[in-house]
């Protein structure tokens, strides 16, 4: 099956690309471009070569040499309609993508109801976060524990605004929380907006609104809030981001409860040259109650979520203005009780993990 569809991707390009050609009448557009990422990481709680490593999205294996993605997208965009199909392969879609349909990173069309007002519908990438999901489009290469606990992918429809260059506004009706098939028969909704404030500055806000909770289990309506602001100087570029999320009768102690999640992330870069970059990023995550990140026992015996904080130090060379080599290392630490990562040296478990990774990538488009 995955040869099949690598085989007939260029082909369905080739027969699209000369199809909408021919639309000359409404200016079309078609383009295609293709992304790969490989790596390889060390994890000081690694449990094995082949196993994923926890927490981790980008470069899960460790001890190994590893593809991150290959990925290829076409878009298609006219007066009236458009449309974008991604499919990827590799270690990010078979360790957070959906099982169902782990090859398809989005796929979905939008026609235009009326000046600079588009509904589109299909699947989605996410529309919560301060980070996006591959290296690329982040200054870091590894993801924050709180990006983790995200939703990566959606399904369903999407209407979007723009009532001014600046300002960007999404509303979403989707199936659910990071899944592309509904898993009940609740409806969740979603928003996004972006401003711009100058060449420099932006901000944003997103969120998520639904009940996933599997049929008969009850009422657990979630909201999860996303803002982040960027900068970018000419050297220096910020992003500073924060997640709150609740959760309806989530709360450990009295299930009648409404249970409260947190995570905060503030990265910095600095361009030393024009090839050269070196990057930081400190973080922090908060589910006590552990309904994102899930329960365990602590080393009092408590049932208890993870509490975290995190330090990221990182350097970037890019050979060319479509490629990148990039050395990361990222220091993980859990609460003093939440002894949850393996120390491989000493047989025992620890509640810090040290990580390292090297990763080259090259996209075209």
């Amino acid at each position: 099956m995955r040869l099949k569809i690598i085989l007939y991707f260029p082909f369905l390009l080739l027969c699209s690309s000369i199809v909408f050609a021919q639309d000359t009448s409404q200016h079309a557009e078609f383009s295609f471009s293709a992304y790969v990422d490989a790596y390889i990481a060390t994890y000081s709680d690694s449990l094995g070569t082949n196993d994923y490593q926890k927490y981790t999205t980008i470069s899960p294996r460790s001890n190994q040499f590893g593809l991150n993605v290959a990925m290829f997208t076409a878009k298609y965009s006219s007066k009236d309609i458009r449309g974008v199909a991604t499919i990827h392969f590799g270690d990010i879609p078979r360790s957070s993508w959906s099982g169902n349909y782990n090859f398809i990173q989005e796929a979905n069309v939008g026609v235009r109801l009326c000046k600079n007002l588009w509904l589109d519908a299909g699947f989605f990438r996410t529309h919560i976060g301060t980070e996006a999901c591959f290296p690329k489009e982040n200054y870091t290469s590894s993801l924050a524990i709180t990006t983790y606990f995200e939703p990566y992918y959606q399904s369903g429809f999407r209407l979007n605004y723009n009532p001014t260059e600046k300002l960007s506004l999404y509303a979403y009706a989707l199936n659910g929380y990071n899944i592309y098939e509904d898993n009940n028969k609740k409806k969740s909704a979603g928003l996004l907006a972006t401003y711009v404030l100058n060449d420099s500055l932006n901000v944003g806000y997103s969120g998520y609104y639904g009940d996933d909770a599997a049929e008969g289990s009850g009422n657990h309506f979630r909201t999860f809030h996303n803002i982040f602001l960027n900068y970018k100087g000419r050297k220096i570029k910020v992003t500073v981001g924060a997640d709150f999320a609740t959760q309806q009768h989530a709360d450990l102690v009295d299930s009648t409860q409404t249970a409260f999640a947190m995570g905060a992330v503030l990265i910095a870069s600095y361009n030393a040259s024009n090839k050269f970059r070196l990057y930081t990023r400190g973080e922090l995550f908060k589910d006590t109650d552990g309904f994102l990140s899930g329960t365990f026992t602590n080393k009092n015996m408590h049932t208890t979520g993870l509490k975290l904080v995190g330090f990221t130090l990182g350097a970037e060379y890019k050979p060319t203005s479509n490629s990148y080599i990039r050395l990361e290392g990222r220091n993980i630490t859990a609460d003093n009780q939440q002894e949850i990562f393996h120390n491989k040296n000493k047989s025992t478990n620890t509640n810090t993990r040290l990580e390292a990774m090297l990763h080259l990538g090259f996209w075209l488009g």
